[in-house]
């Protein structure tokens, strides 16, 4: 095979959207499996609606993403070279320059350039979906250059994929109409013709085309919500590519391995959000500590001063956010809302919360205290959650889960919401428990 070459041409006239990504995701891993490059290149021709900003938008997240490019340009710094391959075809009239009427002026006449349609049926191999034949009569001979200084679209994308040597372009099957004109272009040029693969498009949930009001689509949007970019790869690239195995999760090395544009499936992927969280949550558990515990710290910081409790309580918390975390907005959400307030002050307790539903006073619930106290006394300080619970969980189920459980909870947190509470003693070590739990017995016969 000769050395491959793919691309990503986004147009910088809006952000970086999910279906943007996956196709440059699948365009990296198809060069990167057969040793070949991957090049992106800015389509910013539109020059009303193009800016630096989202071309700016657009490479970051595909850093972000580490989809690494080998080499970039842009169209607008092209334009001599679109030129001279207007001047050489028009030479050897296979296009010319044709004096009309402009559309947007009308009475005004303009010179535009058009390509000589041969008017024939054409079939061009789709990776994807085997032959596509149209029929290009329907086209007309059709415009390919303002003038000579502004090339369209079509022209300036073929020129450009035969400049660069681009031997694959994979792209969503919304550019399937784009082809006939490509190829009738390319063969007025004498460039080859490349191999294609148009991908299925994404869809919501009820399959219709996403769009804004499905939510959100842009890809900063998710990193700023506090998705792994290893998350979104993983997922992007099983919406519309299956590898025949079970595996679900995928690095980047192993997606480079697995990939097969054979592989790809004909049908609309759909896209859920809920289906996203499961990937993010999974990459949580991979991700390195010290890749996620600054973020996780400077979410304390601002509702706690963290350097009050011992570093062990710190810790211990910030494995328990790893693994009750979605994504890394939740924790700043459940922050605010309390949730971990118990690691950093004991609990102001009111006597009337312990009480379970069948006590008719709290002080019903002090044995069941006092059991869990004289269970837990002398007990090897544990920071696994699943040790503590080893050590009541028969009490519990003897007596009643609800009966010890609940009244256990809020003498450690004050509060009828939080973690289980063998988590919440992992957490904050048994000596500590034991102190609040004798806490709330005081209060209890006090009250």
């Amino acid at each position: 095979m000769e050395k491959v070459v793919t691309r990503i041409p986004p147009s910088p006239t809006g952000h970086l959207h999910i279906g943007t990504a996956r196709t440059a995701l699948y365009n990296f891993l198809f060069a990167r499996k057969h040793k070949g490059d991957f090049i992106m290149r800015s389509e910013d021709t539109d020059r009303a609606r193009s800016t630096l900003a989202f071309e700016e938008e657009i490479r970051e997240g595909l850093t972000w993403l580490s989809l690494t490019t080998d080499s970039f340009s842009r169209q607008s710094e092209r334009a001599a070279i679109y030129r001279s391959y207007l001047e050489k075809i028009i030479n050897e009239d296979k296009a010319y320059i044709s004096k009309e009427e402009s559309k947007s002026n009308p009475g005004e006449s303009i010179e535009v350039v058009r390509l000589r349609n041969p008017n024939i049926p054409l079939t061009f191999a789709d990776e994807v979906r085997g032959d596509i034949t149209f029929d290009t009569t329907e086209l007309g001979d059709f415009v390919i250059a303002r003038s000579l200084d502004d090339a369209l679209y079509h022209f300036a994308v073929v020129v450009d994929d035969f400049e660069m040597g681009v031997t694959h372009v994979i792209r969503g099957e919304d550019h399937i109409s784009n082809t006939p004109r490509q190829i009738l272009i390319q063969e007025a040029i004498g460039a080859p013709r490349p191999y294609y693969a148009h991908l299925p498009l994404i869809l919501a949930l009820d399959r219709s085309k996403m769009s804004k009001r499905h939510g959100a689509v842009a890809l900063y949007q998710y990193r700023d919500t506090g998705f792994f970019p290893q998350a979104i790869l993983n997922y992007l690239a099983l919406l519309g590519w299956n590898p025949g195995t079970p595996q679900e999760i995928f690095s980047l090395p192993e997606l480079i391995e697995a990939f097969d544009v054979a592989k790809i499936q004909k049908a609309g992927a759909v896209f859920d959000i809920e289906k996203l969280k499961w990937f993010n949550k999974e990459w949580f558990k991979i991700v390195p500590q010290s890749d996620i515990e600054p973020t996780l710290r400077a979410a304390l910081k601002k509702t706690f001063d963290i350097s009050t409790p011992d570093e062990r309580v710190v810790k211990n918390l910030i494995h328990l956010i790893r693994d009750r975390s979605t994504v890394l907005s939740d924790i700043t959400k459940d922050v605010e809302e309390g949730e971990y307030d118990f690691a950093f002050k004991a609990p102001v307790l009111d006597p009337a919360l312990i009480k379970w539903k069948k006590d008719e006073t709290a002080k019903d619930a002090l044995p069941r205290l006092h059991e869990v106290i004289t269970r837990l006394t002398g007990a090897t300080d544990s920071d696994n959650p699943e040790a503590i619970k080893s050590i009541l969980w028969d009490y519990a189920e003897k007596v009643g889960k609800g009966e010890v459980l609940w009244p256990l909870r809020v003498s450690l947190t004050g509060k009828e919401k939080s973690p289980d509470p063998f988590t919440v003693i992992a957490t904050l070590g048994i000596p500590e428990a034991l102190r609040r739990i004798q806490n709330a017995c005081d209060t209890i016969e006090a009250s």
